[in-house]
């Protein structure tokens, strides 16, 4: 059975994946301003709602990205347990208003002002990663690096970018791999084994693995060494597209965002209050 990987390029015939790499770099910059600079609900509420229907149309299964977004749910759930517990009074100090829902120990008051400001930092999160994995998952590392050369990047940069999106699946197809030759061999690595135990045996798997990784390094290095790379200052790209309507759409639809999300928080504050 394949190993199951996780931040690498998932072909699709969708119109995210028709898009060029450079209108993918754009969006996904501009819709991460849109939600960096505000904290209005309603504003997060329209980016989550294009968010998920900018994932769907990309084709992409959860099933297929399901690690990434377990790791940002537990992540998540971490980030709001420190902030409570380092100052639960940020969201009353935000908000300028403070209503105690019930008191538990010491300073710490459950306010409803405190678990809105979670409520929105939650949901600045759910914004931005369903575009970030999208963007991750739909574009071709080639692609990327041809994108990030078009606005001014170095192309020898944007081709260290490429080769490593590219050897991040290879990475973890050779774990997977050495690792069941290792249970083979009567490594064990299972729930059943003993903390240290499991983590004494994993060198057996990341010995042989920063081996293999650095052997294919040096076979990438001597390969680009002998077709002259980095000679010119210039390269040209076989991944590189023209624009289409589509892209003018979605760069269009970025900009429109941004200008929204601005547009509020100057108007009406970043913070908005339904306590007053």
């Amino acid at each position: 059975m394949a190993a199951k990987t996780v931040l690498n390029y998932l072909d699709r015939d969708s119109v995210v994946h028709k898009m060029t790499g450079t209108t993918k770099l754009a969006f996904f910059l501009l819709f991460t301003f849109a939600s960096m600079i505000t904290y209005n609900t309603w504003v997060l509420l329209g980016l989550f709602a294009v968010s998920l229907a900018a994932f769907k149309l990309s084709k992409i299964k959860y099933r297929e990205v399901r690690f990434m977004m377990i790791f940002m749910l537990v992540f998540l759930l971490l980030n709001n347990l420190f902030i409570f517990l380092f100052d639960p009074n940020q969201g009353t100090n935000l908000y300028g208003t403070r209503h105690v829902l019930c008191h538990l120990f010491w300073r710490y008051d459950v306010t409803a002002e405190q678990l809105f400001y979670m409520l929105n930092i939650s949901l600045k999160y759910f914004v931005a990663l369903p575009v970030a994995i999208l963007f991750i998952s739909a574009t071709n590392p080639s692609e990327f690096a041809a994108s990030l050369n078009s606005i001014g990047i170095s192309y020898k940069v944007g081709y260290s970018v490429a080769i490593a999106l590219r050897y991040i699946p290879d990475i973890q197809r050779d774990y997977h791999s050495i690792s069941q030759a290792q249970q083979a061999r009567g490594v064990e690595l299972g729930k059943n084994e003993h903390f240290f135990s499991r983590l004494k045996n994993s060198v057996n798997i990341l010995l042989p693995l920063i081996l293999t990784s650095l052997n294919r390094i040096d076979t990438i290095s001597n390969a680009m060494e002998l077709r002259g790379f980095g000679k010119n200052k210039k390269r040209t790209w076989y991944t590189r597209r023209p624009f289409e309507r589509r892209d003018f759409a979605a760069l269009g639809l970025g900009v429109v965002l941004l200008v929204v999300s601005l547009t509020v928080t100057i108007k009406f504050g970043r913070f908005y209050n339904p306590f007053i």
